[in-house]
């Protein structure tokens, strides 16, 4: 059997098998996550704050903070094991083929440098491409998210930018060097509803014109109805359920699903526009998970940290 390789179109672009992370204590912040995400597909992480929904795409990107272990599962990107890779391998997989679209453009731009080059520099350090050619797909993928004079933003500084601005040149430095995935953690969360539309438009746009599969991490349900077609319910660090986007909002297994969508506000609703999530289903739900988390202490000792 040949070995994968991150350039095999059959692979999976993301497979997670039975991820678990706690920290040195004991103390687990992913219980048992597995999914799949294909190429071109846009798989929607939902669930409370607290849930292990960045935590599941900062592990596939390999930014935990050093403290996180993992005790247990595999991920594969484009087919490639990442555990079994070395750091600096590791770090060049992850690089070459997946990207970040982050929550808070403000903090996540450089303030001292302009934009042009924090959109080139990758181009040309990690991805290995002339000059010319990264400043031509900058500019062109720039006034592709409807940003104009764009000769003037790469002269700019992110202060000088609105928000909705600064969303737009993160989306465009993500998808410039065409990865096989990208991670959009929350990235309309700090944005007015019509901004909120317009980048949810932009990112399942360029994402269905180059093929690109998006794991993206949101707390809204609405907007998992907009984005993707394939969702996975998350409550502390573990998957509740895992359908397509159309089944979860027409026939939800779960009932922690169920109330998510009853909690999200219904437009032009005046009387009862979202029911609250019925504190005896959370107490329930962290019930099953403190038995999970003794189970899962007797069957294992073993405390490994990931790869970075």
């Amino acid at each position: 059997m040949m070995t994968p390789t991150p350039n095999d179109p059959a692979q999976n672009t993301l497979e997670i098998r039975n991820l678990n992370l706690r920290l040195p204590n004991g103390v687990r912040l992913l219980r048992d996550v597995s999914l799949t995400l294909k190429a071109g597909e846009v798989r929607a992480l939902v669930g409370e704050s607290g849930a292990g929904k960045s935590m599941i795409g900062k592990a596939v990107l390999g930014i935990l903070p050093p403290n996180i272990g993992m005790a247990s599962g595999e991920i594969l990107l484009n087919g490639v094991d990442l555990g079994s890779l070395s750091l600096k391998k590791r770090r060049e997989t992850v690089a070459q083929i997946s990207a970040l679209i982050p929550q808070d453009p403000l903090t996540a731009l450089n303030p001292v440098r302009k934009i042009g080059p924090q959109i080139i520099d990758p181009l040309i350090r990690i991805h290995g491409w002339s000059q010319p050619r990264a400043l031509a797909r900058a500019r062109a993928l720039l006034e592709r998210v409807h940003i104009r004079a764009p000769e003037r933003v790469m002269t700019s500084y992110p202060h000088e930018l609105s928000g909705g601005m600064r969303q737009r040149i993160l989306i465009a430095a993500a998808f410039a060097p065409s990865p096989r995935l990208i991670v959009a953690d929350e990235p309309t969360t700090a944005l007015d509803v019509t901004v909120q539309k317009q980048i949810l438009r932009l990112i399942r746009a360029l994402q269905s014109e180059t093929g690109t599969a998006v794991l993206f991490v949101t707390h809204d349900m609405g907007v998992v109805a907009k984005i993707s077609q394939e969702v996975t319910v998350l409550f502390a660090g573990r998957v509740l359920e895992d359908a397509p986007t159309r089944t979860i909002f027409n026939a939800a297994a779960h009932p922690y699903t169920r109330a998510l969508i009853a909690a999200t506000p219904t437009p032009h609703v005046t009387q009862n526009p979202f029911q609250p999530v019925p504190p005896a289903l959370i107490d329930a739900l962290w019930a099953e998970t403190a038995q999970a988390d003794a189970d899962f202490a007797r069957q294992s000792t073993r405390f490994g940290r990931i790869t970075r």
